[in-house]
């Protein structure tokens, strides 16, 4: 797939892990799970071709992509300061109590918002992988059609996580938005 998009700079290597699978736009590799990278399966072979769409974004300059790689940094500190700040703001009862809860709504949202751009990442990943099968031919029809309800369901457990993310923030501004 790599080859047939002109893509040569980007390497494919095993990594450690279940369900570690992932691209990285700043070395260019695509991981591969072991069980992936060694398996012949109409699921590893999904796995595989969706990561490769990702190489292919980043390759086409797709901006969702560069968007997300972009807020990862920032969300990374949110996701792990947004709790601390929540706690300790629950527990201090003056105005900078309420900063801190504050800040640690804003943590928690911007880590959301990296959620909610990851969803048509992951979608047109897959997307593109289903496309790439089908137009090269690497899998018979019943084998593709296997491969894209494994990229269907895949993207659906975005869709959850996503929808998860949005109620976590709204409880968490309804729970401390008391405290103001």
């Amino acid at each position: 797939i790599l080859r047939a998009n002109g893509i040569t700079d980007v390497r494919i290597q095993p990594i450690a892990g279940k369900l570690t699978d992932n691209y990285n736009p700043i070395n260019k590799t695509v991981n591969l799970s072991e069980a992936v990278y060694s398996a012949t399966s109409v699921a590893a072979i999904g796995v595989a071709a969706h990561e490769v769409g990702h190489a292919i974004q980043h390759e086409k300059g797709y901006i969702p992509l560069s968007l997300r790689t972009a807020i990862i940094p920032v969300a990374r500190i949110g996701s792990y300061a947004a709790w601390p700040l929540l706690i300790i703001g629950a527990f201090i009862n003056s105005s900078t109590g309420v900063l801190l809860i504050q800040l640690g709504i804003l943590a928690f949202a911007i880590a959301v918002v990296l959620q909610i751009l990851t969803l048509p990442v992951e979608i047109n990943a897959s997307r593109r992988a289903v496309d790439q099968i089908e137009v090269l031919g690497i899998l018979g029809d019943d084998e593709a059609r296997g491969t894209k309800k494994v990229l269907k369901a895949a993207a659906l457990t975005y869709v959850a996580s996503v929808a998860a993310a949005i109620l976590q923030l709204l409880r968490l501004i309804l729970l401390f938005g008391r405290r103001r």
